[in-house]
């Protein structure tokens, strides 16, 4: 499932006319970028979901094979509620997500999940990456990694590593919550209280393009300048 329903308010004055996704990261639009790490990683069905803007999208998604829309109206669901409203479109198995505003270099992010998530027996396997390998980032880190793999929050101070942007997740216990809006953050740390989050290292730049700042990194990368 690619995320592209939030209204990109990181981004300022950009998204007053389109939404984050259709944004240009140099050559192409963020969307295209992460359409093709999923088209690369072999993955033949996709599911979109859709709000801000949403015809805009869709009318940029029109005909693309193995592209499903998610359209979420009248209520944007975030993250987790706009996972769980997609099920029947994607089915019991577990999936893929991916943010749509992120730009990878190095591996390709998805098949970085495929090649661990045999081993990692988890409810969900998030990508992770060192803060100096995350472009432009100038937050706290988001987890910490035991020698299993398995992941837990960083306590305040603490050094770790940043979420960046993908995962796979085992869907079955997103009803579980009760509600219909609401972020993968709590089906996160229920999986984390049971043992059963886990993470994988990302070796590879990346940026978060949903900033202005982000954005223009992300158009170097992808043009293979620099500055």
């Amino acid at each position: 499932m690619l995320f592209a329903a939030g209204f990109g308010t990181r981004a300022g004055k950009l998204t007053a006319d389109r939404p984050k996704p259709l944004l240009r990261a140099g050559r192409q639009p963020l969307i295209d970028h992460a359409l093709t790490v999923i088209d690369q990683a072999g993955v033949e069905r996709c599911v979109v979901n859709l709000h801000y803007r949403a015809e805009m999208l869709a009318e940029h998604l029109a005909g693309r094979s193995g592209v499903i829309l998610s359209h979420e109206h009248p209520d944007i669901l975030e993250t987790g509620g706009g996972l769980l409203a997609a099920l029947p479109l994607l089915g019991p198995e577990p999936v893929y997500t991916l943010n749509s505003d992120i730009f990878w270099k190095g591996q390709n992010p998805l098949l970085t999940l495929e090649d661990a998530w045999p081993k990692s027996n988890a409810g969900a396997l998030l990508l992770l990456s060192p803060p100096t390998l995350a472009l432009s980032y100038s937050g706290k880190c988001d987890f910490v990694l035991d020698e299993s793999g398995r992941a837990r929050r960083c306590a305040t101070g603490e050094e770790g590593l940043v979420y960046a942007g993908a995962q796979i997740i085992r869907t079955d216990g997103l009803g579980e919550h009760g509600r219909k809006v609401f972020s993968l953050n709590l089906e996160w740390d229920r999986l984390a209280a049971r043992g059963e989050l886990f993470g994988v290292i990302h070796h590879g730049e990346w940026v978060d393009a949903g900033t202005p700042e982000g954005l223009q990194i992300a158009g170097m990368l992808n043009t293979g300048t620099s500055g």
